[in-house]
């Protein structure tokens, strides 16, 4: 599990100033610690792929199970499009379901994920008939697209703040899989190197949200813990591929 220090102080912060909202810069500064104690950057099998660990087994792995999510993730930002209160939100949020659906003309993150499983060994059918998917990550996953169905809008927004601390990750990732793992193809870096520019447009979007509408100390308490919701999320699909796919060493 991540450190849980971090959750801790955390509960302090947000439990010891009463009725007193945070400042702007404060309340960015508790999201951010979100993702600097609970991101999963720091789940042990992120740590092993990092460090050249993970087998051609353990890479097609993760790559078949986050398939699931990936396909998900339309769903879910379809979700949260049709509870937004305005037309121009709506114009801004259906950006994403484009993004990974893509249109007839530009294929979209799905496909470009696709192309990695096959740039790992995987076939395009054995993907998307999900052979490979293991029950926790398909729990996981649903759980996400459940948050964003019942929960209010703004908290749905908010769980999608993971965007602000994935840039790092995907950078880092794209370098340390061509240098590695040579054995995949890098044509297949595609999705990473879309997400490098879209990744934070996103989160540009949806920190202005909650900016603007997480205004009441509990409205900030429950954007941070549906921030933290969706670590929960990303951290329990590496749990479960790290145990289907445990390593030979």
């Amino acid at each position: 599990m991540p450190e849980q220090g971090g959750l801790i102080s955390q509960k302090k912060i947000l439990y010891q100033k009463g009725d007193s909202p945070w400042t702007k810069d404060e309340f960015i500064e508790r999201l951010k610690d979100v993702g600097r104690s609970f991101y999963h950057d720091k789940h042990p099998f992120h740590l092993a792929m990092h460090q050249g660990n993970l087998s051609r087994e353990q890479i097609r792995g993760w790559v078949a199970n986050r398939y699931y999510y990936q396909k998900s993730v339309p769903v879910k930002d379809a979700a949260i499009l049709s509870i937004l209160p305005s037309r121009e939100l709506r114009r801004e949020w259906i950006q994403r379901i484009i993004d990974h659906d893509g249109t007839d003309g530009e294929d979209g993150g799905i496909e470009a994920w696709l192309r990695l499983g096959e740039a790992v060994g995987l076939s395009r059918e054995e993907i998307e008939r999900e052979d490979h998917v293991v029950p926790g990550v398909r729990f996981a996953v649903d759980a996400y697209v459940n948050f964003a169905r019942t929960k209010p809008w703004i908290e749905a927004v908010a769980s999608s703040l993971t965007e602000l601390f994935s840039p790092d990750l995907i950078s880092k990732r794209m370098k340390i899989l061509d240098r590695l793992y040579p054995w995949i193809d890098s044509k297949g870096f595609e999705y990473f190197q879309n997400r490098l520019t879209q990744a934070p447009r996103d989160s540009d979007c949806a920190l202005k949200l909650v900016l603007t509408y997480c205004q009441s100390p509990e409205e900030q308490k429950r954007a941070v813990e549906a921030l933290k919701f969706k670590c929960d999320v990303l951290w329990a699909q590496l749990d479960a591929i790290e145990k289907a796919y445990p390593s030979n060493g």
